[in-house]
């Protein structure tokens, strides 16, 4: 990993202002979502109004719409949820219709108990307001057929369920297109470190510090797309080939998250070490080496050949991690800075697929 954050141009003046990279880059990363849409909303619509003979099939075209929708998690238990939430909506405004027909007080009625009921079933507050938005449709907009609309909703997150499973989202691309962003942001937050330590440069360390604190949303999202991706190859007989892949991908995560963590104490101890702006090179080449592994690591998401590659680096690093003997005679803040680079490297040992137990026999007994 290079010492030097590299750096590019910025857009300034009328180009930032119009620049449509990334208008250009949503409506790519949104491209299968749109079509799954149109496809599940025309395909309800047509089934419900063709074949079925319902005269307005709405709700079969906006329960697509809704369940599916541009979100970045589309694991098919947030579609289900989704329209059940719409269903219970449906179902609560047309038994009031059918008891005490329609009118503003009906309404405001339909609309309370579907919220009511909504918030009993599921602690999720998007469920409720999906039920209460289908609860409002049914009640302003007249029907002559009980229960046809309840129905139209049932078609409708057939068509959902099934777009989701035949025509899925690509899920390897978007968690590798998130890991990417985690790893970026990772080597970021290291280079800053590595950069403080060598020249004693406490504002350097402050600033690693405060890119290793923002890491948690990378993370995050990189959780919501293996996650999501997982359970769409579940179904969806096109992604089956994905599955170890992803399988592979959450386990990294899983140990990179917690690696996150240890790194965050790393940083407060660099910051804590560079408040007498000494320059400690054994520190900041040993930290460095750790990260290096980690860009390996980062490459074999494209190749998992190079994943052994950036094991035996960090077994390499972790055989050294004992603090006396690395820094004999060393004052006891930087002693400590290199015990915590210990959990660490376990971590990203663990990140290349090494159980636990060999991880942490790895790193010398102290």
């Amino acid at each position: 990993m290079s010492d030097l954050t590299p750096t590019s141009a910025i857009p300034t003046g009328w180009r930032r202002r119009f620049d449509p990279r990334p208008a250009l880059t949503r409506v790519r990363d949104s491209g299968i979502a749109i079509v799954q849409i149109v496809v599940a909303a025309t395909g309800a619509y047509v089934f419900a109004a063709f074949v079925l003979g319902h005269p307005a099939p709405l709700l079969a075209a906006t329960v697509t719409l809704s369940s599916l929708g541009l979100v970045r998690d589309a694991r098919p238990r947030r579609v289900l949820d989704t329209v059940v939430g719409m269903l219970v909506g449906i179902l609560v405004a047309e038994l009031l219709l059918l008891v005490a027909g329609p009118g503003w007080w009906q309404l405001a009625l339909a609309l309370g108990l579907t919220l009511t009921v909504a918030r009993f079933l599921s602690a999720q507050a998007s469920f409720a307001i999906a039920a209460g938005i289908q609860s409002l449709i049914v009640m302003i907009i007249p029907a002559t057929t009980p229960f046809v609309r309840l129905l139209d909703g049932v078609i409708g997150g057939i068509a959902a369920l099934l777009v989701t499973a035949l025509i899925p989202r690509n899920p390897h691309r978007a968690a590798l297109r998130d890991a990417r962003a985690v790893f970026a942001a990772l080597g970021s937050a290291s280079a800053a470190l590595v950069q403080a330590l060598r020249r004693g440069d406490r504002i350097r360390a402050e600033r690693g510090l405060e890119k290793a604190r923002a890491i948690q949303p990378l993370i995050d999202n990189w959780r919501s797309s293996v996650e999501s991706g997982i359970a769409i190859a579940r179904i969806s007989p096109f992604l089956r080939k994905r599955r170890f892949e992803l399988a592979r991908q959450e386990r990294i995560r899983a140990s990179l998250e917690l690696a996150y963590r240890n790194l965050r104490v790393v940083a407060r101890r660099v910051v804590y070490l560079c408040d007498d702006r000494s320059a400690r090179p054994v520190s900041a080449d040993l930290l460095a080496e750790v990260f290096r592994a980690a860009d390996a690591l980062a490459d074999s998401l494209d190749d998992i050949t190079l994943e052994p590659q950036a094991r035996a680096t960090l077994l390499a690093v972790a055989a050294h991690l004992d603090p006396e003997k690395l820094l004999p005679g060393a004052p006891l803040g930087e002693l400590n800075l290199v015990a915590a680079m210990r959990p660490l490297v376990v971590d990203l040992l663990m990140a290349t697929g090494l159980s636990a137990d060999d991880a942490r026999a790895a790193v010398p007994r102290i």
